[in-house]
């Protein structure tokens, strides 16, 4: 295909959203980002260990492996105000709406009141970066739902910790809740599966009561944020058993992720059988990570991705964390070779790129574990494993609810967004019950390196 321009042109005059046949569906993969450049322009601040411009990074590898031929290009409308407001408060949507940094002293009890400032900093053009990466996952939920695509892919976002009327985690929307409330339009349950090093707090709070979303989520637990996701963390009411939580403990490697990831998944898919797939690829998990504590490669990673579309379900693929930027391009672009089914085909030596000089020294795809101590034995994976599988098992195979064929509307289904504020806050001492999150105070995301460690070239 001749473009009749280079690829540095194409790279900044075009939109990308991306599709491919498939063969045996004859459909097609789409990857849905608002223009790239958009994305990688907004900046958290000197020093947060958040840096949009990963996403850049990854569409530049993209491009330059040429698996935007695999692709169709499709640009989703912006998201609006009230599309952010089918799941959060409209008082919060408008604060995000109207604080800059300029006006920051005009809204003090607001910025405490939204947990805006800290993690969450004010920066210029945060409502339009929260619109930008929002509109990647409605719109890519939208195209499944008209049966246009098999898979979407939006990794500017995967947001997942942002609640009802607070920002957390350094997010503010939470695209993934949005997506999948898109999705319950036309599909009776929605799987959320969540391979970021950190618990998918946000999704799993806003669908804690129902037995149409079930969420999965693999993450690092302990003294570590958010603080939630414990194994007996099942749902409540209608969706008790309805949320998956697999803890886990420092030092995960390849071997053991993928003996835990798929014997669960498996067990969901017999039991729920969901319609529909959204999959957060959050990249904090990988080895080296700036603020993880995993030892992931890329392919055990992407194995996971792999073994989810094995089951040929329609999938939203969505980024999340990841705050070692050449490794998060890494991970993702080959992620998105699986995806496309090139992963065989592309070289471990990279190809010159936009940013080429940002994964030297080996200047290679794939990155090395280190010899990290795995604290995750054979005994305790195994243990929480079969209690998982037998929380399972204790389902019905096919939850019993109605949903209306060909639905249109844009309100919210009723009893599907509802948080655990009104759930017991009894002491955690007991084994039944649930710490609430207003008792966990400290967050380790909080301590971010030095001014100096951030402006390390390899993470600038």
């Amino acid at each position: 295909m001749n473009f009749g321009i280079s690829k540095r042109d194409f790279l900044r005059r075009f939109d990308f959203y991306w599709r491919r046949p498939c063969p045996l569906t004859k459909r097609t993969i789409s990857k849905h980002k608002k223009n790239p450049g958009d994305v990688g322009n907004y900046h958290y601040g000197q020093g947060h260990p958040m840096k949009p411009h990963r996403v850049r990074m990854t569409h530049s590898l993209v491009v330059n492996y040429n698996l935007y031929r695999k692709m169709e290009i499709f640009r989703p409308g912006l998201a609006t105000a009230a599309d952010m407001t089918r799941f959060h408060s409209d008082d919060y949507i408008n604060f995000l709406h109207t604080i800059t940094p300029d006006n920051m002293g005009d809204y003090l009890r607001q910025l405490q009141r939204f947990n805006v400032g800290e993690d969450c900093p004010v920066f210029d053009g945060l409502f339009e970066f929260c619109a930008i990466y929002t509109s990647g996952s409605i719109g890519g939920a939208a195209r499944l739902n008209d049966k246009k695509c098999d898979v979407c892919i939006n990794w500017a976002g995967g947001l997942h910790h942002a609640k009802k009327s607070e920002a957390s985690g350094f997010c503010y929307v939470n695209d993934c809740v949005l997506a999948i409330l898109e999705l319950l339009k036309m599909h009776e349950r929605v799987l959320y599966i969540d391979i970021d090093i950190h618990h998918g707090d946000g999704v799993e709070e806003a669908f804690y009561t129902t037995n149409r979303v079930m969420t999965a989520s693999f993450h690092k637990f302990g003294d570590y944020f958010p603080g939630t996701g414990d194994v007996r963390d099942t749902g409540h009411g209608k969706g008790k058993n309805y949320s998956v939580n697999f803890p886990l403990r420092n030092g995960m490697n390849d071997e053991s992720f993928v003996r835990i990831f798929k014997p669960v998944i498996r067990g969901i898919m017999e039991r729920f059988r969901p319609g529909a797939v959204v999959l957060q690829c959050g990249a904090d998990s990988l080895t080296g990570d700036r603020l993880g504590c995993f030892n992931l490669s890329l392919k055990g990673h992407a194995a996971c991705v792999a073994f989810v579309r094995s089951f040929n379900i329609p999938t939203m693929v969505l980024g999340g964390g990841g705050y070692t930027m050449r490794n998060v391009a890494r991970c993702w672009t080959y992620e998105t070779a699986v995806l496309v089914n090139q992963h065989d085909n592309i070289e471990d030596k990279l190809p010159y790129n936009d940013y080429y000089e940002y994964f030297g020294p080996s200047y290679r795809l794939h990155i090395k574990p280190t010899n990290m101590a795995n604290d995750n034995t054979d005994e305790y994976l195994g243990k929480v494993t079969q209690k998982l599988l037998n929380q399972l098992y204790s389902l019905e195979a096919v939850p019993s609810v109605q949903i209306q064929t060909g639905a249109t509307s844009s309100q919210t289904p009723k009893n599907i967004v509802e948080t655990k504020s009104s759930l017991s806050q009894e002491s955690e001492a007991d084994p039944d019950k649930r710490t609430p999150i207003i008792e966990r105070k400290e967050d380790p995301r909080e301590q971010y390196e030095t001014k100096e460690e951030a402006m390390d070239v390899d993470d600038v």
